[in-house]
């Protein structure tokens, strides 16, 4: 049930944050229509923080399944087993 629930978390942050990357990049296609410069300003700045944030969480769930996938860089032998001389 706990394998599960991490891949269920890891996939619900990974849609979230690309659905608000797309909100995002919308929203900054929508502004070069604007006609007042002080709105076109603060849509394009908010919309630059949105994609930002957005990319930035979504790399978090990238890294923890490709780390899942890959064995995280672990070798058959844990690293605090000593070897015998």
């Amino acid at each position: 049930m706990n394998h599960l629930f991490w891949w269920t978390k890891q996939l619900v942050i990974l849609f979230v944050s690309g659905f608000f990357l797309y909100r995002g990049v919308r929203v900054l296609i929508g502004c070069y229509g604007l006609d007042d410069p002080f709105s076109f300003i603060m849509y394009f700045f908010s919309s630059s923080l949105l994609i930002l944030v957005s990319a930035s969480i979504m790399l978090y769930p990238v890294f923890k399944i490709y780390g899942r996938l890959t064995g995280g860089g672990r070798t058959a032998r844990s690293t605090f087993e000593k070897e015998d001389p």
